[in-house]
């Protein structure tokens, strides 16, 4: 079965020892691989791998030895509690033995745990685990976490929920770090606020967050926010030699202004801006205004619907830079 992005968050925070396995798959390694440990310590507990309760292996270990996933899922352990067998690095040369593993598996046997990279719908290994009726498959994508992830990361981390204007600036954060550094800048925050009742602050927050927070890539925002729009090739060419995707900066775009919109929505005379443009973005944000910023959202969703269909034909990053000038013209108009 398929499970989406709603219902994802909230199994791997407490999966079902009683599934026969679940494929976590996705192009970003660090979030597939995020997603997969939260799930296996929620599963197992601690100790599962000194317990000998985890049994682990590559893709590749699979293809020399077929038998070695489905000898790991029907092996009986030492001690007692739930146990699983995690097959790291799969591809679809892998489709038969896991197959073997899946249809025979019965209750009791050993979890089967897979991840895998980028896999396309005719995918042997997606097919298989969304039309089991015991299985799992969930695409682990690039959009930036939502609400509710945060929520889970900073309660994992013992951190309270925070009031919105804080919220609203770790949600900015989020969205600008990739899912290892969020984490680990939280894991700093709750070392930076131990022994501290006081409720988090943006000056907690800037204490212990990167310095250099995509900065190659809001120097491309802040140009088309600026409606320079002669300015936009030359810095997309030196994105483009440093390797920054076009999904990144279509992503990157969408967090910047709908960070600007934020700012122009809010009526509390204090709205929260993070980060080391935030006058730039304040003055951007009212010159824009709230309706033109509604405009630029809605072109910058229907681009990044246009990157991840399938029957895309133009060069991905001659989308995304369409669009910019498209946006930086919209943004000079009166």
């Amino acid at each position: 079965m398929k499970l989406g992005a709603r219902d994802a968050p909230g199994y791997f925070a407490k999966p079902d020892p009683g599934k026969t396995g679940v494929l976590i798959y996705g192009s970003d390694a660090m979030r597939v691989a995020l997603k997969r440990q939260q799930m296996l310590a929620a599963l197992l507990g601690e100790n599962a791998e000194e317990e000998m309760r985890l049994t682990r292996m590559t893709g590749a270990e699979l293809r020399a030895d077929p038998a070695r996933l489905a000898d790991a899922v029907k092996a009986i352990g030492f001690f007692p509690g739930q146990r699983a067998a995690f097959l790291e690095d799969a591809t679809d040369t892998n489709a038969d033995p896991v197959t073997a593993a899946v249809q025979d598996w019965q209750p009791g046997d050993a979890q089967i745990v897979v991840t895998a990279g980028a896999l396309k719908p005719t995918s042997k290994l997606r097919k298989l685990f969304e039309s089991h009726k015991n299985c799992y498959a969930v695409g682990i994508y690039d959009d930036p976490p939502g609400r509710a992830e945060i929520e889970q990361t900073l309660a994992a981390a013992g951190l309270p929920r925070p009031d919105g204007a804080i919220m609203a600036a770790l949600e900015d954060l989020a969205r600008a770090l990739d899912p290892g550094d969020f984490r680990q800048t939280v894991e700093k925050i709750t070392l930076y606020k131990h022994g501290d009742a006081t409720p988090l602050n943006l000056e907690d927050i800037a204490a212990c967050a990167p310095t250099s927070t995509e900065a190659d890539v809001d120097d491309v925002l802040v140009v088309v926010a600026d409606s320079r729009a002669d300015e936009i090739g030359p810095v997309m060419q030196k994105l483009v030699a440093q390797g920054v995707t076009p999904v990144t900066l279509c992503i990157g775009a969408m967090r910047y202004f709908r960070t600007l919109h934020r700012v122009a929505c809010d009526t509390s005379g204090r709205p929260s801006v993070f980060g080391p443009n935030r006058d730039r973005m304040m003055a951007q944000a009212k010159r824009w205004g709230a309706e033109r910023l509604e405009g630029a959202l809605s072109e910058l969703t229907e681009t990044d619907l246009q990157l991840r269909s399938a029957a895309q034909t133009a060069p991905g990053m001659a989308l995304v830079e369409r669009t910019f000038i498209r946006l930086a013209m919209f943004g000079k108009q009166r």
